[in-house]
């Protein structure tokens, strides 16, 4: 099996330039004064992204799942993010293992 120079480069130059919208938007989300709604709608991304991964999870696959989910939906109202996290990872495993 060959590598054409040209598929190399284009993969290449689409890596860079999904790095480069990656790393800019850190740049541009630090300079930008955020208030009322559009602040609120950037602190609503985190969990957004975080259901959008445990949604398919939670319901195609078993009742462990769909309990852990349950939990982290529960605990997300109190706690942070990271800890959220922690709690939805500690209790699918434990209900993998009970159930």
């Amino acid at each position: 099996m060959s590598l054409d120079t040209t598929t190399l480069l284009a993969i290449i130059a689409m890596a860079v330039v999904t790095y480069i919208t990656r790393i800019a938007g850190l740049y541009v989300a630090d300079r930008l004064v955020l208030t009322g709604r559009a602040k609120a709608a950037f602190d609503a991304i985190p969990p957004a992204v975080l259901v959008s991964v445990i949604a398919p999870t939670a319901l195609t696959t078993g009742w462990a799942e769909a309990i852990a989910a349950a939990i982290t939906a529960v605990v997300a109202f109190r706690l942070p993010l990271l800890a959220t996290i922690a709690v939805g990872v500690a209790s699918v495993v434990l209900l993998r293992n009970l159930l």
